[in-house]
């Protein structure tokens, strides 16, 4: 059994930390914690040890009567490897305490590339990490565009790919985040950082992104243009991509319009916290002309790199191939929806804007 220990208990750790305790051949050893709010108690509630990420406040979770397991190094010395999930920037402040107990870590895509061996997507590089000391695995968007770009490249070759993403202003809880009523540039400098992003697991994939940031909290929107080096038809990318089983095919008959629509199915399959670990791919905007291929999808940016957290952990911890790892992470969770409607449908071309 793997021994793995979570520092940082938020967006990204709590659903790391639910995602290593479904794991058959992990064991959630505890999560670290800043201060006693009500994701704390979430995670007793789930029965997990709690331990101060910052020692100076170990007092503040007994006044609020909350029993502690230890201390930050103290959920570090216990663990094979730790998952990193605090903040952007903290991670890289963290990186020194884990070497100091010779512990690897998996960090996020928050931080930057240079604080890990590798960078990670369990699609298009699990081999990179294998026997790592440290992995960062890349943003939720960097995840969902590799996931998608890896098998048109394997099978159609990529020439080109140009990307433009509608980015969500803030994660549901974050209520210090904006814009609130605009639609901004972010980064303003083209391209934006997620192109140079994803040829960090990517590096022979020509790959173009521009982004906007938008007053909405549910999901990113991606706009793709890929140059294929072959002239597949919508239907054989359609079928590729639907062999992916982190790669969700919106069916046009299910009525999906949109990220709030989406989130609305996640929950009605019972999606735990109305998670989509999948990217969303919609089925009637794929679209081949030539050999360019078109499509939208949408990705849940509080979920779809927790599978890919999970594979890091094996790829350095374990010999677990790639392919086997990835169908554990998806059978334990859930993994893979599939819809009750069928459709042959694959796309109906250009279509007029009405805006």
């Amino acid at each position: 059994m793997i021994r793995v220990g979570v520092n940082g208990y938020g967006t990204i750790g709590k659903r790391v930390a639910d995602a290593i305790a479904a794991q058959p051949d992990m064991t959630l050893v505890g999560v670290a914690k800043t201060r006693p709010n009500y994701e704390a108690e979430a995670a007793l509630r789930r029965g997990y040890d709690l331990y101060a990420a910052i020692a100076e406040r170990a007092e503040d979770f007994v006044d609020a009567g909350v029993t502690l397991a230890g201390q930050l190094d103290d959920l570090i010395e216990a663990s094979d490897v730790v998952v990193d999930g605090c903040p952007a920037g903290v991670g890289e402040r963290n990186r020194p305490r884990y070497a100091a107990h010779d512990t690897p870590a998996v960090f996020q895509g928050g931080e930057a590339a240079d604080v890990a061996d590798v960078s990670f997507n369990a699609r298009a590089n699990f081999e990179d990490a294998r026997d790592a000391e440290y992995a960062r695995v890349v943003s939720c968007n960097t995840t969902a565009l590799s996931r998608l770009l890896a098998p048109l490249d394997e099978v159609f070759g990529v020439e080109k790919a140009r990307v433009t993403l509608i980015r969500r202003g803030g994660d549901p809880a974050q209520t210090d985040r904006g814009p609130i009523n605009d639609v901004v540039p972010d980064p303003v400098e083209i391209p934006s950082h997620h192109g140079p992003d994803v040829n960090t697991v990517l590096p022979g994939v020509d790959v173009d992104t521009l982004a906007v940031k938008a007053p909405v909290t549910q999901m990113h929107t991606h706009g793709l243009n890929v140059t294929l080096r072959s002239t597949p038809d919508a239907a054989e990318v359609r079928d590729l991509l639907a062999e992916e089983s982190r790669v969700f095919i919106i069916p046009e008959e299910a009525d999906i319009d949109g990220g709030g629509a989406l989130k609305d199915y996640a929950m009605d399959m019972d999606r735990p916290r109305g998670d989509l670990w999948e990217n969303c791919v919609w089925g009637e905007s794929l679209h081949v002309e030539g050999s360019d291929l078109y499509l939208f999808e949408n990705v849940h940016q509080e979920a779809d790199v927790v599978p890919e957290n999970v594979d890091a952990i094996r790829a350095m911890a374990t010999g677990v191939p790639a392919a086997e790892s990835r169908a554990r992470t998806d059978e334990s969770l859930g993994i893979g929806l599939e819809s009750l409607f069928e459709t042959s449908s694959t796309g109906t071309g250009l279509v007029t804007a009405d805006d």
